[in-house]
């Protein structure tokens, strides 16, 4: 199994980052030609989702509705870091993803990419890619 870490600097709070390209790299890098490759984030208040990266209003969308699902302040929140919506929402939108890989390329449709999603930033982050 190839691995690869790759670093996400996010800038706002909430951000969705497409990090497609790199994932592709990764696949690349690895040499497998069929196979699986599983993106993985090690963090509580961060995911990773793979969704439309052809229209930057989707991304804005997806934002505003898991902010409206889980807004950040609640009075039943008992969490004393004060960032329990991140958490929620990390587990929402979930750590991994998997995408099928043929013929060395990444398996995704015509307008699929895959994001890093930021829940509790900014800060500095990392993405685990495993390839097999």
């Amino acid at each position: 199994m190839f691995t690869k870490i790759i670093d996400v600097r996010t800038r706002g709070r909430d951000e969705l980052v497409d990090i497609t390209g790199q994932v592709a790299q990764a696949v690349r890098d690895s040499g497998v030609t069929d196979g699986l490759a599983t993106v993985y984030v090690p963090h509580t208040t961060a995911g990773v989702t793979i969704n439309e990266n052809a229209d930057p209003s989707v991304v804005a969308d997806l934002l505003a509705a898991l902010d409206a699902a889980v807004p950040w302040r609640q009075g039943f929140y008992r969490h004393s870091e004060g960032n329990s919506a991140a958490h929620v929402k990390s587990s929402l939108v979930g750590c991994s993803v998997q995408v099928l890989v043929r013929d060395g390329e990444l398996v995704l449709g015509t307008w699929q990419g895959i994001y890093f999603c930021e829940f509790d930033g900014p800060r500095s982050r990392r993405a685990i890619i495993a390839v097999r």
